[in-house]
């Protein structure tokens, strides 16, 4: 037994116990089939990758707005200055801004052709926000089924070499085996990132959201305030 034990802790011989497989020699080993699932599950993590970072930062950029924006308004309209309140709003880039101007336009109609005014116009900016977050969620859902059927028909070509070869040696089945597990672990970590990307995202657009309402009620009770 005490023999055993000093054999695990003999250093191997040169060229035993070493990884001499880069990640790039795993990938060509496990075959045409197997290289091309990967290549797609690069492509994707680079377009998720894009998608996150474009829309994360156009997200950001929009819950931007002077705190005293608001105020501004508030005063210019108290004052009956409109072209000032609509100056101000054009030139403040935010989905905000573009929805009080709408109400600033239909001010002396009815309240409620402003307030749907206002709320035709919030809605084309949460979908201008919302612009190919459906491919990343997408992505999140695809990139782990991609890696899946890289596992199946890797298994497939292992079963198939088993059945066809007389002699079955590990290295027979290494290139199967290595489009099993190479696909599954890529697209799952592909799914995985791309669906917590997917959720930062959609968490930053409910939050701009929120901001949106909240100033678009500022404003309608300000248009109810007597004069």
């Amino acid at each position: 037994m005490f023999q055993n034990y000093i054999l695990l802790f003999q250093t191997p011989p040169e060229g035993e116990g070493e990884l001499s497989q880069s990640f790039f020699d795993i990938i060509w080993a496990s075959g045409w089939l197997g290289i091309i699932i990967v290549a797609v599950l690069f492509f994707l993590s680079i377009y998720a990758l894009y998608i996150f970072i474009e829309r994360y930062n156009t997200i950001r950029h929009a819950a931007e707005i002077d705190e005293n924006f608001m105020t501004n308004i508030r005063n210019s309209i108290s004052a009956g200055n409109l072209e000032s309140a609509k100056a101000l709003c054009r030139n403040t880039d935010s989905p905000i801004a573009r929805m009080i101007e709408k109400g600033i336009l239909r001010i002396g109609k009815p309240l409620r052709d402003i307030n749907v005014a206002i709320e035709n116009v919030g809605n084309l900016e949460v979908i201008r926000l919302e612009n190919n977050l459906s491919k990343l969620a997408t992505i999140a859902g695809a990139a782990p089924m991609i890696g899946f059927f890289g596992t199946v028909t890797g298994m497939i070509m292992a079963f198939y070499e088993m059945a066809t070869q007389e002699n079955v040696t590990p290295d027979v089945l290494a290139g199967g085996i290595y489009q099993a597990l190479l696909t599954t672990a890529c697209g799952l970590f592909i799914g995985i990132l791309a669906f917590v990307g997917y959720n930062i995202l959609v968490s930053q657009v409910n939050k701009v959201v929120y901001k949106m309402e909240a100033n678009t009620m500022e404003f309608m009770d300000l248009l109810q305030e007597p004069t």
